[in-house]
């Protein structure tokens, strides 16, 4: 007898992070399960908020507590951030907003790794639903979205990417099964992203959507190549095991040789 997984799956919404985090499961799975990812989201709000004064990551920056006594999470984060850094020769750092010329804006902090760590710590919850046995689910936060395994037998998980100058639509459809999808664009939070080369926003270029095969690493590539611009494209082509689009203000839209869309309307 065929299984129907989509009778036996779960979707889980909750806010979070200051959007909604969802997870779609497909396959058998114990409500604990599910509690446990939620409460590792709400850790990483506990860790890396920019906007608590409670957060780890806001005391570190005001020097309350030191790196050395830091938990583990942080230590391997900021780690993670510098190596994002040196390869993207500065366009991403997670610094930026201790600088002088960047002007102050709620949710930034002198040490913000924003632009990696909502893809880190999806990566950690897939990891969690792997170890207790679920092979097919996808969770998307604000639309970063990772996917595992197939939302039914023999079909592959649809991803819209959201259009950038109509809400209503979407720019591409990425299909696959193991995906990590991140975009970065100006068109929800406006000028949001700086370049931490010069201190001024990064306008070049609406949005990016970057898909590989880690949610954290394509989150801060997004990141990156939205500051890089024009040559954003071309940066991320050079990178191993990635594929992307970009959209600019023109509406113009460029993709990766190997991007895996199904259509796309910009």
């Amino acid at each position: 007898m065929t299984h129907d997984r989509r009778a036996s799956g779960t979707r889980r919404a909750e806010e979070q992070w200051g959007t909604v985090i969802g997870v779609d499961v497909r396959d058998p799975v114990a409500r604990e399960v599910l509690d446990e990812v939620y409460a590792w989201f709400a850790r990483v709000d506990d860790l890396f908020s920019t906007w608590r004064d409670d957060s780890q990551i806001s005391r570190l920056a005001r020097r309350e507590i030191d790196l050395r006594d830091a938990p583990e999470e942080i230590r391997e984060v900021l780690e993670r951030c510098d190596e994002l850094t040196s390869e993207s020769h500065g366009a991403f750092d997670i610094a930026f907003a201790a600088d002088p010329r960047v002007a102050p804006r709620p949710g930034f902090g002198p040490i913000d790794p924003s632009g990696f760590i909502k893809g880190w710590a999806l990566e950690r919850a897939a990891a969690m639903l792997g170890a207790a046995g679920v092979a097919n689910f996808a969770i998307n936060a604000g639309g970063d979205v990772l996917t595992r395994g197939q939302p039914e037998p023999g079909r592959r998980w649809q991803i819209g990417v959201q259009h950038p100058f109509d809400r209503a639509a979407v720019a591409a459809v990425v299909v696959g099964t193991d995906l990590a999808v991140a975009t970065s664009g100006r068109y929800e939070r406006g000028d949001h992203i700086v370049d931490p080369r010069t201190g001024q926003p990064a306008r070049d270029l609406a949005s990016v959507t970057v898909v590989g095969d880690d949610l954290g690493r394509a989150d801060a590539y997004a990141t990156a190549a939205l500051v890089l611009g024009d040559e954003g494209i071309d940066w991320l082509a050079s990178r191993p095991g990635i594929e992307a689009m970009t959209i600019a203000d023109d509406h113009t839209a460029t993709f990766t040789s190997g991007f895996p869309r199904e259509e796309h309307a910009a």
